[in-house]
């Protein structure tokens, strides 16, 4: 590119990050609509870390959680407060970061075609999946950056040859065993990698290659040790998220039968059906938008194509080309990382799961886009400009779509607000307008509690109970309860000493409670 087209290129990649940042960050404190109890959990166990400070590796309670994200809410809680947005805003940059991420590892699989690399951060910018996600207090988001981040560096060392790339890309890669548990997949995608660039150089790439690969991988280990070690000192931890979802569970169906059951359930969600949960998506919508899908459908098969051709090339004829690695790599990338989703067996198709490859399903969608502006491009400049402005359009509606999906469609449904348990944080939002001077009960689960604790994290005067706990209320006291399913039973058992004065609270999106107190 010459220096106008560079600034042009740059300029553009800058407005597409400023885009991710702002659709992430937008509106946070009120969409979603509550903190889901799972996001709550990571607030108050970053909130006890900061307390205590002690920040472990590995936080063993809700099925055990990988610290590194939690550890940085804690310093977040430590510097700025505890609030809705210093729990989500590590969310929200590493959903920017992921966006960057995408557009370093493209540009350097297609070094020369930095449109693609632009294109593909686009699509990451402004899709429903990742804007989601994004905004979810969830480990799960650091996996993406590490991921783009240390491949980036990876395929920059073997262009380059400099040890500083290996250096750094095994520093990111070490750093993901500390980010979320279907990292534990990247070793063996680092293997495939490692074969294909053997088969593309044989001898002369073992030979050029073998010390900078040593010194990625003592880099990795150095940086993972930490967590390593926790799992040696507790190896229980290793299994915490396993068990009766896993397609190896005893089950009347084969593993045959279960696992094309599974796989075709975990592709299908792309393009036709989606995750049925509203936490994960937009049901019963896919999860692309229509035209990115049919792209990254489109993409998926011409790369596998390019992969089995240049594969073929390279066995019967010796011929070598980049293209084996780069399209073998994304393949290799895209079934590794939806492997956690179909490789169980609950609530399935599970965008969450299968959350790893979502980097390289829009470099497939950019990859086809780029291939058929090329070909216009190929054919005659009047067509390359006609299919420029089409494209451009369809970006624009692909990004319209996708931020007016989640940002106004999805953030005004009552479905969403339910799935994030918006009563709950309804109930820690209405706490603080209550008398300061008096105990305030709460009938809530364990799981119930944790929105409400977290917005409330000074607040001394709140006391927790389970249903059958009734008995323990100070019937002096105000008594808030969560579910106006149970208003009945608490009624019945209190109205018998004294009169009450029950007050229905409704919220917006259907959320409601109940507060009852002593009439004076």
């Amino acid at each position: 590119m010459n220096k106008n087209n560079t600034i042009i290129h740059f300029t553009i990649f800058a407005l597409i990050v400023i885009l991710a940042f702002v659709v992430r960050i937008y509106n946070i404190d009120s969409v979603p609509s509550g903190i889901y109890p799972d996001e709550a959990n990571n607030g108050t166990n970053a909130f006890d870390a900061m307390q205590s400070g002690h920040y472990p590796w590995f936080y063993p309670d809700n099925n055990g959680r990988e610290g590194l994200f939690l550890n940085i809410i804690a310093l977040l809680f430590k510097f700025f407060g505890v609030s809705i947005l210093t729990l989500k805003l590590p969310a929200i940059i590493m959903g920017t970061l992921t966006v960057i991420g995408v557009y370093f590892l493209a540009r350097e699989l297609f070094i020369s075609k930095p449109r693609l690399a632009l294109i593909a951060s686009y699509l990451t910018a402004v899709s429903f999946w990742a804007i989601n996600f994004s905004r979810i207090s969830f480990r799960a988001n650091m996996m993406l950056p590490v991921l783009t981040f240390a491949f980036y560096f990876f395929f920059r060392g073997i262009r380059t040859k400099k040890a500083i790339d290996f250096i750094i890309s095994g520093a990111i890669f070490g750093l993901g065993f500390h980010t979320y548990i279907a990292f534990r997949i990247a070793p063996a995608l680092l293997i495939v990698l490692l074969i294909l660039l053997t088969i593309q150089g044989g001898r002369i790439f073992l030979s050029d290659y073998w010390k900078k690969i040593l010194i990625f991988i003592f880099c990795a280990v150095i940086v993972a040790f930490p967590i390593f070690y926790t799992y040696h000192q507790h190896p229980e931890y290793l299994t915490s998220r396993s068990g009766d979802i896993s397609v190896f569970s005893p089950s009347e169906k084969g593993l045959v039968e279960i696992l094309t059951d599974t796989i075709s359930t975990s592709l299908l969600k792309f393009n036709v059906h989606g995750d049925q949960n509203w936490r994960h998506g937009f049901p019963p919508l896919p999860t692309l938008e229509p035209v990115a899908g049919i792209m990254f459908l489109c993409g998926i098969i011409f790369s596998a194509w390019i992969f089995i051709y240049f594969f073929y090339r390279r066995v019967s004829h010796k011929n070598t080309n980049r293209k084996l690695v780069t399209h073998g790599f994304l393949i290799a990338w895209f079934f590794a990382f939806l492997a956690p989703e179909f490789m169980t067996t609950e609530g399935l198709p599970h965008s969450l799961r299968s959350l790893g490859t979502l980097p390289v399903v829009y470099i497939f969608a950019a990859f086809f886009i780029n291939y058929l502006l090329e070909r216009a491009q190929h054919y005659s400049h009047k067509l390359f400009i006609c299919a420029s402005v089409l494209t451009i359009a369809l970006l624009i509606y692909i990004g319209f779509f996708g931020i007016m999906q989640y940002h106004v469609l999805w953030a005004t449904s009552t479905e969403q607000a339910h799935a994030f348990n918006k009563n709950l944080t309804d109930i820690a939002h209405y706490i603080p307008t209550l008398p300061v001077t008096m105990p305030i009960y709460i009938v809530a689960s364990s799981m119930e509690r944790l929105p409400i604790r977290l917005l409330n994290i000074h607040n001394q005067n709140i006391i927790f109970i389970e249903k059958n706990e009734i008995n323990k209320i100070d019937t002096a006291h105000f008594f808030y309860l969560i579910s106006p399913y149970e208003t009945d039973l608490i009624i019945d058992t209190l109205s018998k000493n004294l009169t009450l004065t029950i007050e229905p609270i409704n919220m917006t999106l259907d959320s409601s409670f109940t507060l009852i107190y002593p009439t004076k």
